[in-house]
C-alpha cells in the first residue's frame, strides 16, 4: 500500500485543499488518508455527506466541483494543452455547506493515461466512487445523451451490476450533470436520459434477488443541465451557483441524500474505504457484501474506542485515588464512588460507538465491562478484606460487651452475629462476592464463639478444681 501524502497545497491548514488518496497506479494511500481525516477535523463532524464525482477525461469535473464546492482540484490549463492533469483519487472538504462534506474528484473514466483501451482504472474508481459516496455527480456532454457508445453508458453497465450484488446497499443519488447544453428543452433532455438509464438497468443481469427490484431501491435520479464554462462563462458561474444551494442539508428528509442508508460513522471512513479499494483493486469476486463490511468496520473501530476507554480509566483520578487509598484502610462510599468511575466510563463508550453495527457494538461493550472489571476486582476484594477484617473485631468487641452486661451465652451468640451480618451486607452491597464473604465473617464469628466458649469451660474446670 502507497504511504506517502499528496496535497495540492503546502498549507494542510486550508480546509479547501485536496489530497491524494488513490495514485494513478492505483496504491491507495493510508498515511494520506489519515492525515486528510485528522487536518480537516473529520472525525469530529457528526454527520457527513460524501460527494463524488465521474465522467469522460477533460470533461470539465475538476473545474465544476471548483465552482461548485469551492475545493482547489488541479484544473485544465488550456494554455498547456488538453493533457491528463486528474490522476487517481483526490480529497478535499468543502467549505461553507452543512453538512460536512467530502468531495472526491476522480480521474476520467474514459481511460486515457493508462493506455487506449484499458478502462479497468475507470471502473475500479467509480465502483469505489459509488460504494462509498451518497451522491455521485456524473459529467457528461450534452451531445452524448442517447448516444450507445457515450462514454458513461458502459461504465454504468458495470457499476448497475456490481452493485446490484451488495446485500444491503445504501441508497445514492445519481446527479446528472448535463455539460454545454443546447437549446433543447431540459424537459426532453431528461426524458431521454431518464429512459436511457431504465434500459441500462433492464439489460445488465440481476442476481435472483433483485430480479424485480426497481432502480429506485438502489438510486435516485436527478438531471441537471450546465451552459458552456468556455463560452458562457457568467452563466454557468450562476447556474452552479444555483445548484450549490441544493448540496445545503443534503442528508436532511428531502434533500439530495436524504433517503440514503447503511451510513458508516466518520471515524471509520478511512477505513471502509480502504477495504473497499482493496476488495475492487484485487478484484476478488467483487461482492462487498455491505452487512460483513460494516460489522468489519465496527469491529475495527470498536476495539479502538474500547481501548482507549480502558486507557482513559485507568488514568482516571478518581481510579487512582481509589486505588491508593484503600491499601490504608475503608473508603467512604467506595462502590458508589466505584460505580460511578465505571458508569461514566461505559457511557463515554456508549456515545463513541452508538453508530456501529448493534450487535457489534453490544459484544465489545461486554468485553470492556469484562475487562475493566478485571482491574477493579483486587481493588474490591481490598475493600471486602477491610469490611471483613472490621466485622470480625465488631463482632468480639459486642460479644465480649453483651456477656459482661449478663447476656446469656446463646443470647449474645445470636444477637451479636445479627448485628455484624446486617451492617457488613449492608458495608459489601453491590459486590458480587459479598456473600462469598459473609460466610468468611460467619465462620471467623464461629471461631471467636468457640474460643469464648472453650474458654468459659476451661475457667469453671479450674474452678471445679
Amino acid at each position: 500500500m502507497g504511504s506517502r501524502v499528496s496535497v495540492s497545497s503546502a498549507d494542510m491548514g486550508d480546509s479547501s485543499c485536496s489530497t491524494q488518496i488513490i495514485d494513478g497506479d492505483g496504491a491507495y494511500n493510508v498515511s494520506g488518508m489519515e492525515n486528510f481525516m485528522k487536518t480537516m477535523e473529520l472525525s469530529e463532524c457528526v454527520s457527513y455527506a460524501i460527494v463524488s464525482i465521474i465522467g469522460p477525461q477533460i470533461s470539465g469535473k475538476s473545474t465544476l466541483l471548483n465552482h461548485l464546492f469551492h475545493t482547489k482540484f488541479r484544473e485544465m490549463d488550456a494554455f498547456k494543452g488538453r493533457s491528463l492533469t486528474t490522476k487517481g483519487i483526490w480529497l478535499a472538504r468543502c467549505v461553507d455547506i452543512e453538512p460536512c462534506s467530502i468531495i472526491m474528484d476522480l480521474e476520467g473514466s474514459d481511460g486515457r493515461g493508462h493506455g487506449e483501451d484499458d478502462t479497468s482504472f475507470g471502473k475500479q474508481s467509480a465502483l469505489f466512487a459509488f460504494a462509498v459516496s451518497d451522491i455521485v455527480l456524473i459529467n457528461m456532454w450534452c451531445h452524448d445523451i442517447g448516444c450507445e457508445h457515450a462514454a458513461n453508458r458502459p461504465l454504468l453497465r458495470t457499476v448497475f451490476q456490481v452493485i446490484m450484488r451488495l446485500f444491503s446497499p445504501h441508497k445514492t443519488t445519481l446527479l446528472f450533470i448535463i455539460r454545454d447544453k443546447t437549446k433543447t428543452p431540459i424537459e426532453n433532455l431528461e426524458h431521454i436520459l431518464r429512459e436511457d438509464i431504465q434500459k441500462i438497468w433492464d439489460s445488465v443481469q440481476k442476481p435472483c434477488e433483485h430480479i424485480n427490484t426497481p432502480l429506485s431501491e438502489f438510486f435516485n435520479v436527478e438531471v441537471v443541465a450546465l451552459s458552456s464554462f468556455e463560452e458562457k462563462e457568467e452563466q454557468f458561474k450562476e447556474e452552479v451557483a444555483k445548484l450549490r444551494k441544493r448540496f445545503f442539508h443534503s442528508i436532511a428528509p428531502g434533500g439530495l441524500a436524504g433517503d440514503r442508508r447503511g451510513v458508516i460513522p466518520t471515524s471509520g471512513f478511512s477505513f471502509n474505504a480502504q477495504q473497499i479499494w482493496n476488495v475492487i483493486k484485487e478484484n476478488n469476486d467483487i461482492d462487498l457484501l455491505a452487512h460483513k463490511m460494516r460489522a468489519m468496520i465496527a469491529t475495527v473501530r470498536c476495539d479502538e474506542i474500547a481501548n482507549e476507554k480502558i486507557l482513559s480509566f485507568l488514568n482516571n483520578e478518581e481510579w487512582r485515588h481509589l486505588k491508593e487509598a484503600i491499601q490504608n484502610g475503608i473508603v467512604p462510599d467506595f462502590s458508589k464512588k466505584l460505580s460511578s468511575i465505571l458508569e461514566n466510563c461505559l457511557i463515554s463508550y456508549d456515545k463513541e460507538a452508538v453508530y456501529f453495527d448493534d450487535s457489534v457494538r453490544t459484544s465489545k461493550r461486554r468485553q470492556l465491562e469484562s475487562k475493566l472489571l478485571q482491574f477493579i476486582q483486587p481493588v474490591r476484594d481490598s475493600m471486602i478484606s477491610h469490611l471483613e477484617y472490621e466485622a470480625v473485631e465488631d463482632f468480639k468487641v459486642r460479644f465480649d460487651k453483651a456477656l459482661k452486661n449478663g447476656e446469656g451465652f446463646s443470647a449474645a451468640t445470636k444477637n451479636c452475629f445479627q448485628s455484624v451480618m446486617f451492617a457488613f451486607g449492608e458495608a459489601c452491597e453491590g459486590f458480587e462476592q459479598a456473600i462469598r464473604n459473609s460466610l468468611r465473617v460467619k465462620e471467623y464469628a464461629k471461631s471467636v464463639v468457640e474460643s469464648k466458649e472453650k474458654e468459659e469451660a476451661d475457667l469453671t474446670h479450674m474452678k471445679d478444681r
